[in-house]
């Protein structure tokens, strides 16, 4: 995927009806994530998760659809995490389809936004770092995609 599909892709997830279950799976693929890695994610074999819904992605993303108002709990969940570590995700993300938070797990900052909102948040320095570089090495992206993030 281009920089210009990703943006797209994002921006469309927004807009669509939040679904918990399929959110973790539908953020990674806005990010290129190929049908046979979503598919092992899926089945379990290669998501490596303690947390139940969750999903994480070895080397890269702990995702974590919640139910509303659990947010900060849920983010604090992902933190706390042993598998976070041992399967040195480098950020971590909760949403409830209301709220997203998203965090840098080696201290780059944090995003707390509005659902709705969070492809807006891109301009930020923690967005940038932690949403888009975070999924960067996943679809073979130059850094920094920033400069790409605004295709019409």
């Amino acid at each position: 995927m281009n920089p210009g599909e990703i943006s797209e892709a994002v921006e469309q997830l927004a807009l669509e009806p939040f679904d918990r279950a399929e959110f973790p799976f539908q953020f990674l693929r806005a990010f290129g994530n190929k049908d046979t890695a979503i598919q092992r994610l899926r089945a379990g074999n290669t998501n490596q998760s303690d947390i139940p819904g969750a999903v994480l992605q070895r080397g890269n993303i702990h995702i974590a659809s919640c139910a509303p108002g659990r947010v900060g709990e849920t983010l604090s969940a992902l933190r706390d995490s042993p598998k976070t570590i041992s399967q040195k995700a480098k950020f971590i993300l909760a949403t409830d389809g209301e709220e997203f938070q998203a965090e840098d797990m080696s201290g780059g900052g944090t995003v707390v936004c509005s659902f709705t909102d969070f492809p807006d948040a891109r301009d930020g320095p923690a967005f940038e770092r932690i949403v888009l570089h975070s999924l960067v090495p996943t679809v073979g992206l130059p850094r920094p995609l920033s400069r790409f993030w605004r295709y019409p």
